[in-house]
Formats: C-alpha cells, structure tokens, sequence
C-alpha cells in the first residue's frame, strides 16, 4: 500500500486539525443571521456536513438552494481568523510534516477557501506544503477529482506515486475518483488502511523508503 509513495497529499479538517468546534462556530454565525435553527453539535449528521463539505453545499443542505447565494455573500463577509485559535493540530503533526517533508514534497488538499493559507501560517506549518489546493481552485470540490488532479500537476508527481490522507467519505470518493492511494486518518466509516496518529503514517512511509 506504501510502497512508492513520493509525495503525499494531506486534507485539512479533521486531518491536519481537529476543527469541528471551529466549522461549527464559523457556520452557526452565519445561520443565526437567517431565521434558522443553529446546528446542534450533537447533531452528528449535520455537523459531518459542516465538518466535510464545501460551504456552497453546506448552504445548500443547511438552508436550501435558493438561499446559497445569499450565505455565500455572508460568509465572504465574516472572517475565519476568529475561528482559527479553537483549531487544534493533530498530536505531532509539526514533527511529522518536518521529516516527511524532507524526503518527499507534501499538498494540501482541501473544500476550504480562501482560509487555508491563514491557518497554515497561523500554526506556522506552511512552509511544509508545496502545493495547496481550495475549493477557490477547482470548479468542483471533493468529493470530485478535480482537486487531487491538480495537487498532483503542482507536485508534478505521477498519480500512482501520491498518497492522499483524508478522514471523510468525500476524501475516499475523490482519491477513488482519481486513481490515487488513500489513507483514512481516524474515519468516521469502515476503510482500509486506517491511520490513528501521523506517527503511524511517518513509520510506515518510514518502513518502505
């Protein structure tokens, strides 16, 4: 499963981070802005959708079709930056993105926005990635290809030469989509491999170098 991976493509939320506190605070400040009833954090479905998805669909299940635009325009209006410090780093993931980074070049491959790149230097981890893929960047984000087609042109690697570290099912339907190795880190849903730190992930790729 590990064997020739020169290069790996990370997700963000619940990957890089644990951010569900964050995403939830992020779109139940804009909810409250409509007359509709917050997301309950108990609510595991709706806040896997807030965790997982792009914020046009999150919208768009939340709050229905003919009311995406105007959230859009909302959330164009209410920065991240506020929501940043309730995010939490994966245990060792500095460490880890130091070796792997080392030894091989690392994407980001997220459904976030324009907030990606202000997280990343907030925990001063960018200088790890060499490429960093948004949903600003593709026309359709996961679960579709698009994004991990266009990590692996930035990386300029090979598709069966990439692994993709991702914990939610529209992670899997993308790598699957793009022919590329997945990786679930902690998911929510039956897959091999199955990741429990990023330690584990730098002692496998570790073992096969």
């Amino acid at each position: 499963m590990f064997e020739n991976i020169k290069g790996v493509i990370f997700d963000c939320d619940g990957v890089l981070f644990e951010s569900r506190r964050a995403n939830l605070a992020y779109y139940n400040a804009i909810l409250s802005q409509f007359d509709h009833p917050l997301v309950d954090e108990n609510d595991t479905e709706k806040t896997a959708i807030c965790h997982a998805a792009a914020s046009p669909e999150v919208f768009r299940l939340l709050l229905g079709e003919d009311r995406v635009a105007e959230a859009l325009q909302l959330s164009s209006q209410l920065h991240y930056q506020q929501f940043i410090p309730w995010m939490e780093p994966e245990p060792g993931l500095f460490e880890v993105l130091q070796e792997l980074s080392a030894s091989r070049p690392l994407a980001v491959a997220t459904n976030r926005g324009t907030s990606m790149d202000e997280i990343l230097r907030h925990f001063q981890i960018d200088r790890f990635f060499e490429a960093v893929v948004t949903s600003r960047d593709v026309s359709r984000p996961k679960p579709h290809a698009d994004m991990l087609l266009l990590a692996a042109e930035r990386l300029a690697l090979p598709l069966n030469q990439l692994l993709f570290v991702g914990d939610s099912i529209y992670d899997k339907m993308a790598a699957e989509s793009a022919g590329i190795r997945f990786a679930a880190y902690k998911p929510q849903f039956e897959q091999e491999p199955y990741l429990t730190s990023h330690a584990e992930l730098a002692g496998l790729l570790r073992s096969v170098r």
